[in-house]
């Protein structure tokens, strides 16, 4: 197993992507903490994944000392720290006219220094392990859709962060720091967006091929997947990097005028 006795934190990790990689993890022989606001649904990852391979915490990241208790969650529990995998994001809508400077800073504190501040709470135990930090980000981070702004400039910030600690931290603490950048991906929260925005039950299983050129959009399982490679050893001194995942070319490539306009998100 490939993540045989590592510990790892998986922030928003009781639904979507983040419970994909939480539960293969666990498959790969790690031993988690589930991290989310959703305590039902923590609760079902828990059971899925063992109460002796992971431990449930249930906190809003942007509250005052969150990030210290997630961390010292591992250590009661488990007694180190490998490796964070920051996943946990707000996902809103908003472009340059609906986006306020609150809304803006709300999702900035979520989506960056939040996922800074975790880091950096970490650090001591993740230096003592050798260990690493995976972060999430989205593909939208290269410039992003009109209706996601605010989300957009967030992922930017990440992976700029990636870019940087990947190198500093790798250097003068051995931590390695990487992202993989989701494209579109089916995610509970994501079908359940669509519907809201007024299409079918099944929107998911008819889409333009310009979005999926498969046939469909990515799964949380492939996700999870490719999170491995960067969790585990076997990816050695890499680090400071960021990898797409999307089923086509994401940049410089624009649908024609007449395909069905349907936003690509993580």
């Amino acid at each position: 197993m490939r993540l045989q006795n590592k510990v790892i934190i998986v922030t928003g990790s009781t639904t979507g992507i983040g419970k994909a990689i939480a539960l293969r993890c666990v498959k790969e022989g790690a031993r988690v903490i589930v991290h989310g606001l959703e305590k039902h649904w923590g609760e079902a990852v828990v059971a899925e994944a063992g109460d002796d391979k992971a431990i449930l915490h249930i906190e809003d990241l942007i509250a005052e000392a969150a990030v210290q208790r997630l961390v010292e969650t591992a250590i009661r529990h488990f007694g180190k720290l490998d490796a964070v995998v920051n996943n946990a994001a707000w996902v809103v809508s908003s472009n340059i006219h609906t986006t306020d400077e609150t809304l803006l800073r709300k999702v900035m504190e979520t989506n960056a220094i939040a996922p800074f501040a975790l880091i950096k709470a970490a650090l001591p135990y993740l230096e003592a392990a050798k260990g690493c930090v995976l972060n999430i980000g989205s593909v939208n981070a290269y410039s992003g859709e009109p209706n996601l702004f605010a989300y957009s400039v967030s992922k930017g910030a990440l992976m700029t962060m990636t870019r940087n600690l990947g190198d500093t931290l790798f250097r003068e603490n051995g931590v390695r720091v990487n992202q993989i950048n989701p494209g579109w991906v089916l995610t509970e929260k994501e079908i359940q967006r669509k519907k809201e925005h007024g299409l079918s039950e099944d929107w998911y299983k008819d889409l333009p091929d310009v979005y999926a050129p498969s046939g469909r959009i990515l799964w949380p399982a492939e996700i999870a997947a490719a999170a491995v490679y960067w969790l585990a050893d076997e990816s050695g001194p890499i680090s400071g990097q960021v990898v797409d995942l999307e089923q086509h070319p994401f940049i410089g490539r624009n649908p024609p005028k007449d395909s069905t306009t349907i936003p690509v998100k993580k």
